[in-house]
């Protein structure tokens, strides 16, 4: 196994379809600007009820990424 170092994040990742979704957009998002993205974890969910319906989703994530080395 390698040496490796890796940097955990949190991030909330939203939208109106899913909790699926709202995963998926929160790590399409992190990817755009962290490198070698590795694992996450759900550590929370939340939603917004408009008239007795769920009309939105959060999902707080940890996010692990390996940190690039110096040499």
């Amino acid at each position: 196994m390698s040496n490796h170092v890796y940097k955990v994040v949190e991030i909330v990742g939203t939208s109106s379809k899913s909790i699926e979704d709202a995963i998926q957009k929160g790590i399409s998002r992190a990817g755009s600007s962290l490198r070698h993205i590795g694992w996450f974890e759900v550590v929370g969910t939340r939603g917004h009820v408009e008239d007795d319906h769920v009309v939105h989703y959060q999902v707080t994530m940890k996010v692990g990424f390996r940190m690039e080395s110096d040499g």
